[in-house]
């Protein structure tokens, strides 16, 4: 936890640094944004100072301790001991409450991503209960939703559905939704009544403001075409939709659900602009979340986190050996009793982890 303090710190004066510097002054997006995360940090950073002065001042005074004869000075020194060994705790428990609310992400919006995986016509359609219950969950908390990019099957269901939602904690919560979702039913094409198994993944990125990632002209290749719909076929004669590769790393992003160039352009920049700052994250917190993946779980895709047992009634989180027997209820929004455990889970392996 100190190493991590201490980064904190860090970044809190190259913070400081940025708000001097006349180019940042004359930027009032970067200047908002900078302010706003050095407020953050404060909350923290003020704290870890004081805890550094109070531990030094307590060294010094037991060093003295061990030094003085006199029996009214050691029991002054005491006195003094004492009094920084309880600011000290406090000051410490006051820094852990700070961390564990200190993620900037957590404010966020999201962007999830929900695709079909093994299970054909059977895991679209389970990609689909989940957009339903994400978008319910949202409702729920007075958050909107709105459908970015989708590729739906003919009978209801999405190979891939794209989608961001926005209120405040948004990502909090929901970025505990990534990795592979389970479910065990019986199809309605399944004439013996067989319990399929089929799979979705579920990718949960912050949604990300142009400041944050700067993406050059010259690393973007820009195609239109036109909108496709179910089966293939062009459903309009103007070339409206929109597909981005950013060259730098070969990811691409096309949408093609709005009539509008325009439109669709946002939103692919918009799903584009969260994929990069995700990558980059990843690439930072590689170390400081390893010991967090052997208790929490990765998050990531290949992960199997959940499983919606339909004959049983049963929804269990692997991560947390969690299992509620209400099923209709959680693919209805009724979400939070798991958010809850996975977010009592992950600040327990933040503190151990440090």
């Amino acid at each position: 936890m100190l190493d991590r303090l201490t980064k904190l710190e860090e970044r809190y004066k190259e913070l400081e640094r940025l708000l001097a510097d006349p180019q940042v002054a004359s930027d009032p997006a970067k200047l908002r944004q900078y302010g706003q995360e050095l407020a953050e940090l404060e909350e923290i950073v003020t704290p870890y100072r004081r805890y550094k002065t109070v531990d030094e001042e307590l060294a010094a005074a037991q060093a003295l301790l061990q030094e003085e004869a006199s029996g009214e000075a050691k029991a002054m020194l005491k006195e003094e001991i004492d009094s920084l060994e309880q600011e000290k705790s406090r000051l410490w428990e006051e820094i852990k409450r700070g961390l564990l609310v200190s993620d900037p992400r957590d404010k966020k919006n999201v962007i999830l991503e929900v695709r079909a995986g093994t299970g054909g016509e059977e895991a679209a359609l389970f990609a689909a209960d989940l957009y339903r219950m994400y978008t319910r969950y949202a409702e729920e908390h007075g958050w909107s939703s709105e459908l970015l990019s989708s590729n739906p099957t003919g009978v209801g269901g999405f190979k891939e559905v794209i989608f961001a939602v926005r209120g405040p904690g948004a990502y909090s919560r929901l970025k505990y939704e990534s990795g592979v979702h389970r479910v065990q039913r019986v199809p309605t094409t399944e004439a013996s009544g067989r319990i399929h198994t089929s799979t979705a993944t579920v990718a949960v990125l912050p949604e990300v403001e142009e400041v944050e990632i700067k993406i050059a002209p010259e690393d973007l290749k820009v195609e239109f075409f036109r909108a496709s719909g179910h089966g293939g076929q062009n459903v309009q004669k103007t070339s409206t939709a929109v597909r981005l590769t950013h060259l730098p790393t070969g990811m691409v992003v096309a949408c093609q659900d709005e009539r509008s160039q325009i439109q669709n352009r946002q939103r692919a920049m918009s799903i584009l602009r969260a994929r990069l700052f995700a990558m980059e994250e990843e690439k930072r917190q590689t170390e400081l979340t390893t010991k967090r993946r052997e208790q929490v779980g990765t998050g990531e895709r290949s992960e199997k986190i959940r499983t919606y047992n339909f004959p049983q009634n049963r929804v269990t989180d692997h991560r947390i050996n969690l299992t509620l027997h209400r099923l209709p209820q959680v693919l209805d929004g009724d979400l939070d009793e798991f958010f809850e455990a996975l977010m009592a889970k992950d600040l327990a392996a933040q503190l151990e982890g440090g």
